[in-house]
């Protein structure tokens, strides 16, 4: 076995393809969005046998402040062999030579937990999926009065801008055992949907909601971060904006929508729920200190 960087084209569309057949019923980032989050400090590996690859593993900074991710993830055919051993410690010590003494990873099934149980890993916090069927347009509500809703997409410019103050306080909200630490890049580059509705009020942003799509099965898209500023809730702007979301879905061909909400932010898991998502996966977040054992 043979663990390498991602470097060509082609091992990008390898890196791919493992992400595609362990977990499909979640979006897999395109090859120009993995090549747009090419950093110093994000680490993509691929395991192979020849010419047969048996895995691959991400490590980078996370979200949540002084922690760093990492995914190892095995081919079925090629589990039990110490793959994902190898790479697991692979990218711990990318995550060390960061500087970071904690690492973070996700497990959504029962092989994974035990997985990362055996290596000390241990629960920190719980989401769950909730899944919309699109069968057709809903109604949508009425923004509140003086609101605006614009896309993010056609004001350049204005998601960036929003970060300091609307970002900062939606990021605050996430109910997680750790803050989250995402900077202004990482905002622009990860957090942005496309298409992004954002709510303004006298030019400032107050709410936003979107989609991310799915560039290998377009009837599908993942709801991207939905929040509202503090003074402006329970005024029905977070029901307006994502019935926006799924409308526009509706009308693109888009015939599922999923959204993945931390277990403590009921309010979130309501709204969805009072929208018709029905709940249909959890994960579990897990972490420990490093260095690896």
């Amino acid at each position: 076995m043979e663990i390498t960087t991602c470097a060509t084209d082609a091992d990008y569309e390898d890196w791919r393809r493992v992400r595609i057949a362990v977990i499909p019923y979640e979006r897999t980032q395109s090859l120009a969005e993995l090549r747009a989050g090419d950093t110093p400090d994000r680490l993509l590996l691929l395991a192979r046998e020849g010419d047969t690859v048996l895995g691959h593993g991400l490590a980078q900074r996370a979200d949540s402040a002084n922690a760093g991710g990492v995914i190892p993830r095995v081919l079925a055919e090629h589990r039990r062999r110490g793959v994902g051993t190898a790479l697991l410690h692979r990218l711990a010590d990318h995550v060390a030579s960061l500087g970071l003494p904690v690492v973070r990873a996700s497990v959504d099934d029962e092989p994974s937990r035990l997985f990362a149980e055996r290596f000390g890993f241990e629960e920190v916090n719980r989401e769950v999926e909730q899944t919309y069927v699109v069968d057709a347009a809903p109604d949508v509500t009425p923004a509140p009065a003086g609101v605006e809703v614009v896309t993010a997409q056609d004001h350049p410019g204005l998601w960036e801008g929003c970060f300091e103050g609307f970002g900062r306080e939606a990021l605050a909200g996430f109910s997680v055992d750790t803050p989250l630490d995402v900077s202004l890049e990482r905002w622009t580059r990860d957090w942005l949907g496309d298409p992004m509705f954002l709510a303004l009020h006298d030019g400032e942003v107050v709410g936003c909601a979107g989609l991310g799509l799915d560039a290998d099965d377009p009837t599908r898209a993942e709801n991207s971060l939905t929040a509202v500023r503090g003074d402006w809730r329970e005024r029905g702007l977070a029901v307006h904006l994502k019935q926006r979301a799924i409308a526009w879905a509706a009308g693109h061909g888009v015939a599922e929508i999923y959204t993945w909400t931390q277990d403590g932010n009921a309010a979130m898991r309501s709204l969805n729920t009072r929208l018709g998502y029905a709940t249909t996966r959890t994960g579990i977040q897990v972490a420990r200190a490093l260095p690896l054992d």
